[in-house]
C-alpha cells in the first residue's frame, strides 16, 4: 500500500502542475468565449461551431499514435539511456509537422466539398482558414506529449495559457474590427500556432542540454525511429482516432440535419461551460498512463490492484461532486452570464456533464491500465466497440431529434466497451471496482445536487435589474453543495479515516492548494469525531 500511496502522490503532483495551467488557460479563455458569444450571438457562433467541424473531423487522422510513443519512449529512456531522447522527439515532431500539413493542405482543397455537405456554401472560406489548425495542432500535440514524458508538466501548463492569451486577445481584437466569424476562425487557427511554436521552443531549452552522443546517429535512423514508433503507437492510435472521428461524426452530420444554427450554438456553449470538468479529469486521466506504465502485473499484482482502486475512487472523489455540482447549478450558471439568448444551453450543458460521473465506473482508469502494461490492441478493440455501436446509433439519433439526439448518444454509446474493459480487467490482472465505494460517492453526490437544485429554486432571492437569475443563487447554491456533500459523506461513510490519512499522504506535493485540502480534510475528520461521539452516547 506504501507504494501504491507514493505513485498517487507523484501523479497528484503532476496533476497539479497541469491543473493550474488548465485553471489559468480556461480562465483566460472565458473571457475570449464571453466576446465571441455575446458579439456573434447564438446563430453566428453555430456556424463558427459548423465551420471548424470540417477540419477537426480530417485532424483526427493526424496522431497515429506517434504522441503516445514520445511520452513513452522519453520517459523510459529519460531513465535508462538519455542518449536515445534526442532520435524519439527528432522523428516524432518530423512526423507530425509533414502529416499535420499534409492534412491541411487535403482540408483546404476540400473545403468547398465539405461546405456543399453540410448545405451552406457560403462558409467555403472559414473553413479554408480553419484547416490550418490540423498543422498547429500537431505542433502543440507533440510538445505536450514530450513534456509529459520528460515530467515537465508546468511547460505544458504554459503551453496552455499561451494559447488561451493569444485566442483571447485576438478574438477581441478581431471582432471589435468588425471581421465577425472569420475574425474568430483567424483567431482559432492563429493563437494555436502560436502555442505550437511556443512548445517547439520550450522543447529545445530541453533538447540542446541532452547528451549529444548519438545526435547524428539518430538523425540518420530517422525512418527506423518512425518506425519503431509507429509499431507501438498505431494500436493505440487507432482507437483514438475512432473515437475522436465518432466525436467529429457527430458535430458534422449536426451540422447536415440540424437546421437551427442556434440550437448549435446553444450546444456550442454548453460544451465550452463543461470544460469546468476538465480542470479535475484531464489532470488524472494524463497522470495515470505514466503511472500505470511503471507496474508489471505479473510482478506486482497487489500493488496494480490497489493503484487500480486508488484511481478510481480518489478520481471519483473529485470529479463526481464537481460534476453534481455543475449538473446542479447549470441553470443558474448560464444564465447568470447570458441573461438572454442561448435558451437550451442549460439543459445541455446538465446533460453533458453526466458522462463525467462515469469516473464511479472506472472510465478514466480503464484505457491507462490497458495502455500502461501494454495491452494496446485490448484498447483498440474497445474503441472498435464503442465506434461500431456509436455510428449507427448516432447517426439516426441526430438525424431524428438534431441536438439532443448528439447528446443522449454521447451518453449511451460507451457503455457496451465499458462492461467489456471491465470483464477483461479483471480476468487479466484481478483487478475490479471497488463499486461500494463508487455507490457511495454517487449517492453523497446525488444527495447535494438534489439539496442545492431545491434550495435555488424555491428560496427567493433578490433579482438584479440586467439579470434574470442572480448570481446569489449561484453563491448560495455552491455553499449549500459544500456543506451537504460533506455531509452526507460522512454519513453514508464515503470517505473513511484510513482515506483521510491516504489522502494527507497524496496532497503532500501540491503547493498552495494542500492548505485548502488540508482544512478540508480537518472538517470531514471533525464531523467524523462529532459522528462517533453521538453514536457513542446513545449507545
Amino acid at each position: 500500500m506504501s507504494k501504491a500511496t507514493e505513485m498517487a502522490k507523484v501523479s497528484a503532483r503532476g496533476g497539479f502542475n497541469l491543473m493550474w495551467g488548465l485553471v489559468a488557460s480556461t480562465v483566460i479563455s472565458f473571457v475570449g468565449i464571453l466576446a465571441i458569444t455575446v458579439i456573434l450571438g447564438d446563430k453566428n457562433y453555430g456556424l463558427y461551431i459548423i465551420a471548424i467541424s470540417g477540419p477537426t473531423l480530417i485532424a483526427t487522422f493526424r496522431d497515429w499514435g506517434v504522441n503516445s510513443a514520445i511520452v513513452k519512449y522519453s520517459a523510459q529512456y529519460n531513465v535508462e539511456d538519455k542518449t536515445k531522447i534526442r532520435g524519439i522527439i527528432f522523428a516524432g515532431i518530423v512526423f507530425e509537422i509533414a502529416l499535420g500539413l499534409s492534412l491541411s493542405v487535403l482540408s483546404f482543397a476540400l473545403s468547398p466539398f465539405i461546405a456543399s455537405s453540410l448545405h451552406r456554401p457560403t462558409i467555403v472560406p472559414l473553413i479554408q482558414v480553419a484547416s490550418f489548425f490540423v498543422l498547429a495542432g500537431a505542433l502543440i500535440n507533440s510538445a505536450t506529449a514530450f513534456f509529459t514524458g520528460m515530467e515537465k508538466m508546468h511547460l505544458y501548463s504554459v503551453v496552455l495559457i499561451v494559447q488561451s492569451i493569444a485566442k483571447t486577445a485576438l478574438i477581441i481584437g478581431l471582432l471589435l474590427s468588425g471581421f465577425g466569424t472569420i475574425g474568430a476562425i483567424w483567431s482559432y487557427t492563429l493563437s494555436a500556432l502560436i502555442a505550437g511554436l511556443t512548445g517547439v521552443i520550450l522543447i529545445w531549452t530541453i533538447y540542446r542540454l541532452l547528451p549529444k552522443e548519438n545526435d547524428i546517429q539518430s538523425r540518420a535512423q530517422l525512418f527506423s525511429t518512425v518506425r519503431s514508433m509507429l509499431g507501438y503507437g498505431v494500436p493505440v492510435s487507432i482507437g483514438t482516432i475512432l473515437t475522436a472521428f465518432l466525436s467529429a461524426f457527430y458535430t458534422f452530420v449536426l451540422g447536415i440535419y440540424e437546421p437551427n444554427n442556434a440550437l448549435i450554438g446553444d450546444y456550442g456553449l454548453a460544451v465550452s461551460f463543461s470544460v469546468l470538468i476538465t480542470f479535475f479529469a484531464t489532470p488524472v486521466t494524463t497522470m495515470l498512463f505514466p503511472a500505470f506504465s511503471k507496474l508489471d502485473y505479473r510482478k506486482d499484482r497487489d500493488t496494480l490492484k490497489n493503484v487500480f482502486q486508488y484511481s478510481v475512487k480518489y478520481a471519483s472523489l473529485i470529479v463526481v461532486p464537481i460534476t453534481a455540482l455543475v449538473i446542479a447549478l447549470a441553470q443558474p450558471g448560464v444564465r447568470t452570464v447570458y441573461h438572454t439568448g442561448y435558451a437550451q444551453a442549460p439543459l445541455y450543458l446538465a446533460l453533458l456533464a453526466v458522462p463525467y460521473l462515469y469516473a464511479a465506473l472506472g472510465n478514466l482508469s480503464i484505457s491507462n491500465l490497458l495502455n500502461g502494461q501494454g495491452f494496446t490492441q485490448m484498447n483498440m478493440w474497445l474503441s472498435v466497440i464503442q465506434v461500431a455501436v456509436g455510428f449507427p446509433v448516432g447517426f439516426v439519433l441526430i438525424w431524428r431529434f438534431g441536438v439532443l439526439g448528439l447528446i443522449i448518444s454521447s451518453l449511451t454509446v460507451g457503455f457496451p466497451s465499458l462492461y467489456v474493459g471491465l470483464r477483461f480487467i479483471k480476468q487479466k490482472f484481478g483487478v475490479s471496482v471497488d463499486w461500494a465505494s463508487s455507490v457511495r460517492i454517487l449517492l453523497s453526490s446525488a444527495i447535494a445536487a438534489a439539496a442545492t437544485y431545491a434550495v435555488i429554486s424555491e428560496v427567493p432571492f433578490v433579482t438584479y435589474r440586467f439579470l434574470s437569475v442572480p448570481p446569489q443563487q449561484l453563491i448560495v447554491g455552491f455553499v449549500v453543495f459544500v456543506v451537504v456533500i460533506l455531509l452526507a459523506a460522512v454519513a453514508t461513510r464515503t470517505i473513511s479515516r484510513s482515506d483521510v490519512a491516504t489522502l494527507r499522504q497524496i496532497i503532500e506535493g501540491l503547493g498552495p492548494l494542500r492548505g485548502i485540502l488540508s482544512f478540508v480534510l480537518n472538517v470531514i475528520e471533525k464531523l467524523m469525531g462529532d459522528s462517533k461521539s453521538s453514536e457513542s452516547n446513545s449507545n
